[in-house]
């Protein structure tokens, strides 16, 4: 018997393999070059457009973030509040994205990408009016739980939608596009924090959630929603939408559909099945970058820079503003290069980089600590911050979600999705909370320890994490359910 269940489901992945590997070797043959004859008939406007729309939500992310660093000694100062109900005001945002992260995937599975970004939309706007309004503690933590919610969501449909629309070919430089917008939103609050009010700032982080919330009206639904939920007509609509009037959308549309139908033979899964080891392969790939991603640091620091800065001599606003001026441009080089290099490229040089800034941030305190080369920490503690967040930026800011959005096959993507945006929050919240304690510990094991995470990590992606440069999503699955 049980070998009869044993064969049946090693035929059954043979099924879902086979048709893709069929159709694999059709496209290489019908192609002359990489970017060949296919490609060139689309008219990639409507992606464009499409993704302009969603990473939006991925500004608004960023605003977010960054609304309680420029405006905390004046919503302080406003309202009376002590060092300890501002605490809570900025570490609520993560208890709200972890709600949105549970949610997330079930949400957009449901309703769809475009009404996941409905939603969380909403959640952000109302929001920032609750700050806005604020007259005490209360709204304050409420519009930032509200903003956290509506950030936990767009983490994870924002890099989903864009994979599902892009072509292979665009597929990770527009995905990169997201954390690109999540540093300028960041960096935005920043400047312009320090020329407006903070009750004007909070109506200032509407505006890119109503830019997307107009925008969704006009772009197209994910297809490979479309055809899972069995909309055909919508489906082919919305691809022909995607790829131009003029494109033969015939392969891709039969390739989408036939594997969605393979698909349809699993069962349908819940958290608990993911954990199945027809699943194990792609479920430790997603959820252990962003283990990596996250326990390697970047939001202790991130969220202490200034703090880290003064600690070892160095001037913490020049400091502050040399970070977030960098991060955008280096983020923006990752998405040049993603399609180009490849990610397990940029994954590999970004550990690398982290490792040497946790390295010579940590030698800073050290010498500092012991008195040795006393003028020679703070440039050493400088210039490993700004090493670290350069190469955090060029590829473990944007890689692991792109490569999140990529790996998972469409029936479990909602589940998984989740799961790894849960995992990746819960980081962000254990790393910003235990980086003090920390510190004060050990100010040289802390970044030891910083490092030695991401020494592991390039580990793990040498041996473990699949390439997917250049790869259609289903051949990128088909892969995946071989090895």
């Amino acid at each position: 018997m049980k070998e009869d269940i044993e064969q049946s489901k090693n035929k059954l992945h043979e099924d879902i393999r086979a048709p893709l590997i069929i159709q694999t070797n059709k496209r290489v043959k019908e192609e002359h070059v990489e970017n060949g004859c296919y490609e060139k008939k689309q008219d990639r406007c409507m992606v464009y457009l499409s993704t302009f729309v969603a990473v939006c939500g991925s500004f608004a992310f960023g605003s977010c973030v960054g609304y309680s660093s420029p405006t905390q000694s004046a919503i302080r100062e406003d309202l009376n509040l002590s060092i300890a109900e501002y605490s809570l005001f900025g570490s609520i945002l993560t208890f709200g994205a972890m709600i949105g992260a549970i949610t997330s995937g079930p949400i957009a599975d449901y309703i769809g990408r475009k009404g996941a970004m409905r939603i969380s939309s909403a959640f952000c706007v109302a929001g920032w009016l609750a700050i806005y309004f604020a007259q005490g503690a209360l709204a304050l933590d409420i519009g930032r739980l509200a903003k956290g919610y509506g950030m936990g969501v767009f983490s994870y449909v924002v890099p989903v939608f864009i994979a599902e629309i892009a072509p292979r070919d665009l597929r990770g430089a527009l995905t990169t596009i997201n954390q690109l917008m999540i540093c300028c939103g960041v960096s935005v609050s920043f400047i312009i924090g320090t020329m407006l009010t903070w009750r004007t700032l909070a109506l200032a982080g509407i505006i890119p959630c109503t830019i997307l919330l107009f925008g969704l009206f006009i772009i197209p639904e994910s297809p490979r929603w479309l055809a899972k939920i069995g909309h055909q007509k919508e489906f082919e609509l919305a691809l022909r939408r995607l790829r131009g009037k003029d494109a033969d959308i015939s392969e891709e549309a039969a390739e989408i559909q036939e594997y969605i139908e393979t698909l349809e033979k699993l069962p349908k899964v819940n958290l608990l099945d993911l954990f199945q080891r027809r699943y194990s392969s792609s479920l430790i790939v997603g959820v252990g970058l962003m283990v990596f991603q996250q326990f390697g640091g970047i939001n202790g620091i991130c969220f202490y820079t200034g703090s880290i800065f003064e600690s070892s001599g160095f001037a913490a606003d020049v400091g502050t503003i040399i970070y977030a001026i960098i991060q955008v441009p280096i983020t923006a080089l990752g998405a040049a290069l993603i399609d180009r290099a490849g990610r397990k490229p940029l994954l590999l040089v970004s550990g690398t980089g982290l490792v040497i800034g946790c390295m010579l941030t940590g030698i800073s305190f050290y010498l500092k600590g012991h008195e040795i080369a006393i003028k020679a920490a703070p440039i050493l503690a400088v210039t490993g911050i700004l090493v670290y967040i350069g190469s955090f930026s060029v590829g473990m800011g944007a890689v692991p979600w792109v490569v999140m959005s990529e790996i998972y096959p469409i029936n479990i993507k909602g589940a998984a999705g989740s799961l790894a945006t849960l995992v990746n929050w819960f980081g962000a919240w254990a790393c910003s909370y235990t980086f003090n304690f920390l510190m004060t510990w050990n100010s040289f094991g802390t970044f030891v320890l910083y490092a030695a995470v991401n020494a592991l990590s390039i580990l793990f992606v040498i041996k473990i994490v699949p390439e997917t440069k250049g790869r259609t999503l289903e051949q990128i699955h088909a892969a995946i359910n071989a090895s």
